[in-house]
């Protein structure tokens, strides 16, 4: 019988590295993408339903508000508690209490809406932290950015068919609530098959190592919460923006679309780029710098539908690299023992961007007119280009 030899006893050591663990990664993608599905359908309907019953902007707002603050609660404190009951299991029992919630907003005055928004976006986001975890632990160094760039598009399919089953069931009734927390409960599916796969939560994590992970890999959670500040401010207002340039409503929807398709299209390519070059704090200074160019850009290109459009289809692409390209960064930045930890001060980043980015927009707008959408945005990629650059340049040196 033939013996292997050195070389090919590494070879096949290497080729075990890289491979991935397909079965668990797309079950924890599927999982996660479900709850993406609920989600795009539940805001919106969320909104619809308190304005219908005539409760003030200020007190929607204030219900909205409490989601963020239990995002925030959830990336803090989910990693211990998933140590203690196992990923697996922590991840059913969000599901069940994120459906359940679900169910009980249609049924529920006004004021259980508030302990109900907590429940729901705690659970919500100890899925996101720990589907993300597991995706991370799966996906391999050479293969990471190709497996969170899939995830990236699976989650943004999710996001888009929300509210389209939301346009077609409409806000009436039960069934769109039935729906949501049905479709939740499918994430439970997928996670049964893999169940037995589950990444283990190393005992060797440090007391308050989810604080320290924060400013662990700055490049990464930077980028994260400047992408949540983007994203949640720059879609909220961007129809108040079309509107005040002179776009009508469905026109500036229309724009919206065009940015959501460049986020489906271009994720996996950005994966697959981000496994290629060295260092992926090069190509996260590309997609800030491209983000900077293009809002600034903005106010010359109101005059041209359609070439705003293209450049918001490669703008919304480009920009939402910011999330995939900073979660590998995460990912090979760090031992597997950190990862829990560290996917957890991810999402933190992320839900404390969502909260920053509508009122510095807002704010802007309101000092400066329309175009106060565009610079805010602008500041925001170049604080975070700074950053990236700083520690591109710094780590070289």
């Amino acid at each position: 019988m033939e013996r292997s030899t050195p070389d090919d006893i590494v070879a096949e050591a290497e080729a075990e590295l890289e491979s991935v663990d397909w079965l668990t990664a797309a079950a924890a993608i599927a999982s996660i993408s479900a709850v993406g599905i609920a989600l795009g359908l539940g805001l919106p309907l969320l909104s619809v339903i308190l304005e219908r019953r005539g409760i003030s902007s200020s007190m929607i707002g204030l219900n909205a508000a409490v989601a963020g603050g239990a995002s925030l609660a959830a990336a803090a404190f989910i990693t211990p508690i998933a140590m203690r009951l196992s990923v697996s299991l922590t991840m059913l029992i969000s599901i069940v209490l994120a459906s359940v919630s679900a169910v009980a907003f249609f049924f529920a005055p006004f004021w259980m809406w508030f302990p109900l928004r907590l429940v729901f976006h705690f659970a919500i986001t100890a899925l996101f932290v720990l589907s993300e975890f597991w995706i991370n632990a799966a996906a391999p160094p050479g293969k990471r950015g190709l497996v969170l760039g899939i995830y990236a598009t699976v989650l943004s399919l999710g996001f888009a068919l929300g509210p389209w089953i939301f346009s077609q069931v409409g806000s009436q009734g039960f069934l769109p609530f039935g729906i949501g927390a049905g479709v939740i409960l499918l994430s439970a599916i997928p996670l049964f098959i893999a169940w037995s796969r589950q990444p283990v939560i190393s005992k060797e994590r440090r007391q308050g190592s989810f604080w320290r992970h924060i400013f662990a890999v700055p490049t990464a959670t930077g980028a994260v919460l400047v992408f949540g500040a983007v994203e949640a401010g720059g879609f909220a207002l961007f129809p108040v923006y079309g509107e005040r340039v002179g776009f009508s409503e469905s026109a500036a929807a229309q724009l919206l679309t065009a940015v959501g398709i460049g986020n489906v299209l271009m994720q996996i390519p950005i994966g697959l780029m981000s496994d290629r070059v060295k260092d992926r704090r090069t190509l996260l200074s590309i997609c800030a710098g491209v983000g900077l160019i293009g809002t600034l850009c903005l106010p010359v290109l109101v005059e041209d539908w359609w070439l705003m459009a293209g450049v918001l289809f490669l703008w919304g692409g480009v920009v939402a690299g910011l999330y995939t390209v900073g979660l590998a960064h995460l990912g090979a930045r760090l031992p597997a023992a950190d990862l829990a930890d560290a996917n957890a001060a991810f999402i933190f980043c992320y839900s404390a961007g969502m909260l920053i980015g509508p009122q510095t927009i807002g704010t802007a707008m309101d000092l400066f007119g329309p175009n106060g959408f565009a610079w805010s945005l602008a500041l925001f990629f170049a604080i975070y280009l700074a950053l990236a650059l700083g520690r591109l340049f710094a780590a070289r040196s």
